[in-house]
């Protein structure tokens, strides 16, 4: 089995309306590439653009444009009181079909823990959504030699309950080191190589030969510069995008940097 590439455009808390038009720009040359794509493409927008954004994926996909719309997060809830959150099953019902859970960014603002970040994930199989599940050091933890540590808890204690076979397609794990996110900072790509190395041994223990066929995504100041050499590291399978995503024209060199055009 070859494993696809994926690169997924985390928007944050940036597009209105208009900002339509970059989808459609990433749609058209995606639709042109459709003959040599090795890769999915992932717009993770507010969650006001999810259902408009779907709509448009849906008809790009029907003309060969490998790409979908996830979204940045969800509650662990099916329903209830809880003011202002988004069910998994809400998400998916708006048209996404995977979900970001455990952003350092949710982590940090939010105060949400790894039993927390399980539980979200665990609802986004639920809904049959995908689930990206973040994970990665702060930079004093990367000082004191705990980098390592952090992650393989992390993804311990934050990745689901889930039958090997349905690993791969239902999960992917995205390493974000803090101190890189935003920062225009990266590891070097020795020290990326090496922590999804790590990552992937804690999969194949986990999940068996399954553990092999998961995708990890780097994230942490990802840009059309840096993407072909990050790209091509053993054990990287794809990027968790960030303020590149926003244009067009970054998001698709990145994309272009990992099908090697």
């Amino acid at each position: 089995m070859v494993m696809r590439a994926l690169i997924a455009g985390n928007w944050k808390m940036n597009g209105l309306a208009n900002s339509a038009a970059e989808l459609d720009q990433i749609a058209a040359e995606l639709g042109q590439l459709r003959a040599s794509a090795r890769a999915d493409a992932l717009i993770c927008p507010p969650a006001t653009l999810i259902f408009g954004f779907a709509e448009r994926a849906r008809s790009a996909a029907e003309n060969g444009a490998p790409l979908a719309i996830g979204a940045q997060d969800c509650h662990f809830a099916e329903r209830g009181a809880h003011t202002g959150d988004l069910s998994a099953e809400m998400v998916a019902d708006a048209g996404a079909t995977m979900v970001i859970v455990g952003h350092s960014e949710r982590r940090a603002d939010h105060g949400e823990r790894d039993d927390l970040v399980r539980s979200k994930a665990a609802a986004a199989l639920r809904a049959g959504l995908s689930a990206i599940v973040c994970v990665g050091e702060h930079e004093a933890e990367r000082d004191a030699g705990q980098a390592e540590a952090v992650v393989l808890r992390q993804i311990a204690e934050s990745l689901p309950d889930i039958a090997a076979d349905e690993a791969p397609k239902s999960i992917a794990v995205a390493y974000e080191p803090v101190w890189a996110i935003g920062t225009g900072r990266t590891p070097t790509p020795s020290d990326i190589e090496a922590m999804h190395g790590k990552m992937r041994e804690a999969m194949t223990a986990r999940f068996g030969s399954a553990g092999a066929q998961i995708r990890l995504l780097y994230g942490g100041s990802v840009k059309p510069a840096n993407a072909a050499e990050i790209l091509t590291l053993r054990d990287v399978n794809g990027a968790l995008v960030g303020g590149a995503s926003l244009k067009a024209a970054d998001f698709m060199a990145i994309y272009r940097a990992a099908i090697g055009t």
